[in-house]
């Protein structure tokens, strides 16, 4: 039994937010870290990868349909990613990197203090990049729960870059928003589990942030890029339009 665990999801390769979230004396006093997914695909890939590795058996690692669609790229050369920073980050990637990504589990139960069995995963349970979003309606939370144990009561997901905690058919869902491609708000979104559920945000100079991005980044848009989604211009209201009709709503009578 865990008494604290620090949730990260959706790094997306930004080595200043992934550092500033390390920094954080409750997540240095954390038992574990888990990492919900999207690890890789931004402008910093192999520099937050080795940092991350670098912290050992702490860390808990998850996939994510970003960290799929990277080592797809790289090992079967015909396939296509329609974000356009996603192969060349997947040609950064060093053979330990992506045999790491390839062997990432798609789902993970811990049990913590309070929360009991929890189990952590990047879009739900059955699937790495279907959508459920906080105003998704019951009917949906029951599809993508249908297999799961019924002792698992508390459900952390990722994916779509924002942070909500909501209950769904008597199961409490948990998502900790982006660390290093926030919708909404800027900040460093996270979470910290155990004995209840605190959703955090860690503040850093962001235009610091994206001048080191720019100048230590071999990416050609690293500075646009960063610009673009370290200070969240794309609002939650925007991306729950965008997301909305994916999660099978528009097939509502």
């Amino acid at each position: 039994m865990l008494n604290r665990v620090a949730v990260l999801s959706d790094i997306h390769g930004v080595l200043p937010a992934l550092e500033a979230v390390l920094a954080e004396p409750d997540v240095a006093a954390a038992d574990r870290i888990v990492l919900t997914g999207d690890i890789a695909a931004g402008p910093q890939p192999t520099e937050v990868l080795d940092r991350l590795i670098g912290l050992g058996d702490w860390v808990v690692w998850l996939n994510g349909n970003a960290d799929r669609e990277l080592v797809t790229y790289r090992r079967e050369r015909n396939t296509s990613i329609p974000d356009p920073i996603a192969p060349w980050a997947a040609e950064q990637l060093r053979q330990d990197h992506l045999d790491l990504l390839a062997g990432l589990p798609l789902s993970w139960p811990l049990s913590i203090t309070g929360m009991g069995e929890v189990l952590f995963c990047h879009a739900t349970p059955r699937d790495d990049e279907e959508l459920v979003l906080v105003d998704s309606r019951l009917g949906r939370w029951s599809e993508v729960f249908e297999d799961l144990d019924p002792d698992i009561r508390t459900v952390v997901c990722g994916h779509t870059h924002m942070p909500f905690v909501r209950l769904a058919h008597r199961r409490l869902v948990i998502n900790p928003g982006s660390v290093g491609m926030p919708y909404g708000r800027a900040g460093a979104h996270w979470a910290l589990l155990g004995p209840g559920v605190d959703l955090r945000c860690t503040e850093f100079d962001l235009q610091s942030a994206i001048d080191r991005t720019a100048r230590e980044s071999a990416y050609p848009e690293a500075a646009a890029w960063a610009n673009d989604f370290l200070r969240a211009t794309a609002s939650d209201a925007e991306a729950l339009e965008v997301f909305g009709p994916r999660d099978g709503r528009a097939q509502e009578p």
